[in-house]
């Protein structure tokens, strides 16, 4: 069987919680890792010029629960896109990059999620095109310097709505630090995409998958990208999940969803949860196991700095 992790996106957690609350929730829902949220809001955005103190809280609260962050989600790019036609925003969309780059080394993630957008609230154009392309290519030189990925993901949007256009984007930017990051639902949404095909020809660009269920693009219909329940929406998730295996692609899968507006977000996670631990088995991909706090505390020695002894952990 295909062992691979599987995450939850931060929103679609309760807020409110502290991050060790956060992280323990994360473990008790059977999850591996939180996906780290970046988004445009100012209270996210703030993240980035987070204080050592800060820094040192969150690791410690990772740590103590034995839970770890595979992908920083950096969407406030769409407040500040790299192809704007202001100067001085696309400089302040280089500066949050590097800002991310430093947060996610000091916080231990190894990737970092870019909204495929040139531009979000403004028109495209032939310049927010090259302006993206260009900018896009210093922020992938600031990541290899210190050795952290970025993946472009696969977005409501056709300028990047496909693993081909961020595979184009490979032949003007050649690096190892540059892959994508597809939305399993975003692609489904696109009736130009053949979605088995974009999988299978460039499984070589892919480092993390999201799990989203989605309505299409038509001719009447400008398709419904968020918060659509998993079965309901139009992703055949058995035939895509199905390819991964077959492929035998041992990366990550976050299921993203919202819960905002939810009356108990926790029964919602749960029930997603459910939805595809049954689609994992039906297909043959196993879970990476979760480790508890209490064995990671063990394995990687913090037990016995502790004064702790193997067997109160029921480990011989």
């Amino acid at each position: 069987m295909t062992v691979n992790a599987v995450g939850i996106y931060e929103k679609a957690l309760p807020q409110g919680l502290s991050w060790e609350e956060m992280f323990t929730l994360v473990h008790d829902l059977g999850f591996n890792f939180l996906e780290f949220s970046i988004d445009e809001s100012d209270e996210r955005l703030a993240r980035l010029s987070w204080t050592r103190g800060e820094r040192e809280s969150f690791r410690q609260a990772m740590w103590k629960t034995g839970n770890r962050i595979n992908t920083l989600m950096l969407s406030g790019h769409r407040r500040y896109p790299l192809g704007a036609k202001d100067p001085e925003v696309r400089a302040k969309a280089l500066e949050m990059m590097q800002q991310a780059i430093d947060l996610a080394v000091d916080l231990g993630i190894r990737n970092i999620q870019m909204a495929g957008y040139d531009v979000y609230y403004e028109p495209k154009t032939a310049m927010s095109r090259e302006w993206y392309i260009e900018n896009l290519a210093k922020c992938v030189h600031m990541a290899a310097k210190k050795m952290v990925m970025l993946s472009v993901e696969t977005m409501d949007d056709p300028f990047l709505n496909s693993i081909e256009k961020i595979d184009y984007l490979k032949t003007q930017i050649h690096s190892p630090f540059l892959q994508a990051y597809p939305d399993v639902g975003n692609l489904s949404a696109w009736p130009e995409v053949d979605v088995a095909k974009d999988i299978e020809r460039y499984i070589n660009d892919i480092v993390a998958v999201h799990l989203k269920d989605t309505e299409p693009v038509t001719t009447t219909s400008q398709g419904k990208f968020k918060e659509v329940p998993f079965g309901d929406g139009t992703v055949d998730f058995e035939a895509c999940l199905r390819i991964f295996k077959r492929l035998q692609y041992n990366g990550s899968f976050t299921i993203e969803m919202w819960t905002s507006t939810a009356s108990d977000p926790v029964a919602e996670v749960r029930k997603a949860k459910a939805y595809f631990d049954e689609l994992f088995d039906k297909v043959g991909i196993r879970q990476e196991p979760v480790v508890g706090k209490d064995q990671f505390a063990y394995n990687t020695g913090l037990a016995g700095r502790a004064g702790m002894m193997p067997h109160a952990y029921g480990i011989a």
